[in-house]
């Protein structure tokens, strides 16, 4: 397949699936729950934290978040005192356990206390039209408060060569100017342009059928490789192709 034809064909598969039925069955449907941004973001923040794994269980999970939140998340965090955090005692999803989700609230409320926000302290993270750059400057500024230690794999780091698929598939869900309402773009400070695909094992194994991925790892590398192809399709959209490759390997089994 040439360049014009696959082009054409990602095209088409991402009209096909950036489409609003594709949030009945996606993680995007919490955040879709909220009207405030500030709560948007939170919501997506926490979900996109939590999504390995099989997808009703993620949506089962996030929803507990949510109500353990009281629906409120920006003032509960906050405005939250100790003795709310009580009822987190049950919480678990995999590996991301009560304790964590408890430094998640304390961290986002020192984000939204000294940062002005989440929106806010990725911006100030950008170098050199990077936003992997940016994720590694949120995660240091996320534990510079006391922390668990355990609580810090939770936050993937593209310095130390991950992929960080849970962060960019947030920050597309943040940043991405979507006109079939399935991504928010509601921050308006970084470029759709420098985001990133959300590299998994099944947008890494299409990407390697259609000759857009070489590594065999989905690792940093990979992403920048993935990223650059893509580039090459849609300067000003990249990540838009996310919607295809996820697409075709979850749905078709490509």
């Amino acid at each position: 397949m040439n360049k014009k034809d696959l082009k054409e064909f990602l095209d088409t598969k991402v009209e096909q699936y950036n489409h609003p039925r594709f949030i009945e069955s996606d993680p995007i449907q919490i955040p879709h729950q909220f009207s405030k941004k500030e709560d948007i973001e939170i919501s997506g923040f926490l979900t996109a934290t939590i999504a390995w794994g099989n997808r009703k269980s993620i949506i089962k999970n996030a929803n507990k978040m949510m109500d353990l939140l009281e629906h409120s998340p920006h003032d509960f965090i906050i405005n939250h005192e100790d003795r709310d955090l009580r009822h987190f005692k049950s919480f678990v999803h995999r590996t991301f356990n009560s304790d964590d989700f408890i430094q998640f609230i304390k961290s986002l409320k020192h984000i939204y206390t000294n940062y002005n926000g989440l929106e806010a302290i990725f911006s100030k993270g950008i170098e050199h039209n990077n936003l992997q750059h940016a994720i590694h400057e949120f995660k240091t500024h996320f534990f510079e408060i006391d922390h668990l230690e355990r609580t810090k794999k939770h936050v993937s780091d593209p310095i130390k060569n991950s992929a960080a698929k849970r962060i960019n598939m947030y920050l597309r869900w943040m940043v991405r100017q979507d006109n079939n309402g399935v991504d928010f773009g509601i921050w308006k400070h970084i470029s759709p342009a420098l985001l990133s695909c959300p590299l998994d094992v099944h947008s890494g194994n299409v990407a390697r059928k259609l000759k857009l991925l070489k590594r065999k790892q989905n690792d940093g590398k990979a992403l920048l490789e993935l990223d650059t192809a893509l580039r090459q399709l849609d300067a000003n959209d990249p990540v838009k192709y996310d919607f295809a490759l996820f697409g075709l390997g979850v749905f078709e089994g490509f």
